[in-house]
């Protein structure tokens, strides 16, 4: 079999796809490393879809933009695709998805900076309190959402308790995008 598109046929080639143009576009701040909140808001063939994430690793001491994880929630690397693991858990392929809106509120707190003569564990001892106090707050937003009635693919297993005005400063930004939040 062979494949037709715009420069020709391309031989042993099954999928038979036709080229579009199409468009992303990123303001600037969403490229700032630090600890943010986000949520997926997908399209899918089965309705509207919603996926609650934010950045801050777990197991180092990075904090990155939501513009990476953009990118790692789609591709294909097992311990990062969590977007795309959680779409497929729905019998749905992302490639499939009319749309990916990335709604992203940060940076909540910069990444911890590396400073010489500190060593990893004194950077995972500065990380560690804001990565939960985010995590937290990741929690509160996702659990906010699906009492909302938003169809909210992913569960937040977080054992910290979050702070009550950062959760007011989460939810009144949130609702800005999600009313069913207010």
């Amino acid at each position: 079999m062979s494949r037709t598109g715009l420069i020709g046929a391309i031989p042993d080639c099954e999928d038979d796809m036709s080229a579009q143009l199409h468009s992303l576009t990123l303001p600037g701040p969403m490229l700032r490393r630090g600890f943010w909140l986000y949520v997926w808001v997908v399209e899918t063939p089965k309705g509207q879809m919603h996926y609650v994430g934010r950045t801050g690793d777990n197991s180092s001491p990075h904090a990155t933009a939501p513009y990476t994880r953009m990118g790692q929630h789609l591709g294909f690397a097992s311990n990062q695709n969590a977007l795309r693991r959680h779409l497929r858990e729905q019998q749905i392929e992302p490639e499939e998805c009319v749309s990916f809106d990335l709604v992203a509120f940060g940076p909540l707190y910069g990444e911890v900076e590396k400073q010489d003569g500190l060593t990893r564990d004194d950077l995972m001892a500065k990380h560690t309190p804001i990565r939960n106090a985010v995590g937290a707050l990741e929690k509160a937003l996702a659990e906010g959402l699906a009492a909302a009635g938003y169809h909210v693919l992913n569960t937040v297993k977080w054992k910290h308790p979050h702070e009550v005005d950062g959760w007011n400063a989460v939810r009144a930004a949130f609702s800005e995008r999600f009313p069913g939040l207010a």
